[in-house]
């Protein structure tokens, strides 16, 4: 029995090698700009920033893909407020994550595609910068937001025939991003725009 059982596990993995070796795999760089916003915080805007990673693509046909990617994004938010000691003051909420999406692609025509799938996101770094006319402080807030965050991207990409491909992008935040939070869910919601390039 015990000999049936390994020629068994070693005929699955010699035939997932042999599926895996008729895929198209491709990875290679990206970057971008960063539109982001937090669903929830009052009087928030938009701030920009960016990031920049890695893709990799596993094609399995000439219409459908999986794309996962490590990304490192710096999201976030602007706004306008009141905090004790500083009165009014303007606010920067810098908010670094280091994000995991695994999307799927379908190509509707060669080289265009729309992309969808879930996301994770690591909390790396987590700053409230408020200034006013004679006041700047810088607080580490990483204490107060969750370490994890969920949600779901939204896409659609056009890839060169030389290996450069554009992307748009909008993450849905599902998750609130603060810790222990009485109070409306705050949820990261960023739109990216990306450039990358992908070797064969």
């Amino acid at each position: 029995m015990r000999k049936v059982i390994l020629s068994a596990v070693l005929l699955a993995a010699f035939s997932s090698n042999d599926v895996l070796a008729q895929q198209q795999v491709k990875f290679g760089p990206k970057a971008g700009v960063n539109f982001a916003n937090i669903s929830g915080l009052d009087n928030s805007e938009i701030k920009t920033g960016f990031h920049v990673g890695a893709v990799a693509e596993i094609k399995f046909n000439e219409k459908f893909s999986i794309q996962p990617e490590l990304l490192y994004s710096a999201e976030g938010a602007k706004f306008t407020g009141s905090y004790p000691i500083v009165g009014n003051v303007e606010a920067k909420l810098n908010y670094d994550y280091i994000n995991i999406p695994i999307l799927a692609k379908y190509y509707i025509v060669d080289g265009f595609s729309v992309e969808a799938g879930p996301q994770v996101g690591f909390l790396v770094k987590a700053e409230d910068k408020l200034s006013n006319a004679s006041t700047e402080l810088t607080n580490d807030v990483k204490n107060n937001l969750s370490s994890t965050t969920f949600g779901l991207g939204f896409g659609v990409a056009y890839d060169l025939p030389m290996g450069l491909f554009v992307n748009g992008r909008y993450n849905l935040g599902l998750s609130d991003i603060v810790k222990n939070n009485n109070n409306s869910a705050q949820k990261s919601n960023v739109i990216q725009v990306g450039l990358g390039y992908k070797f064969d």
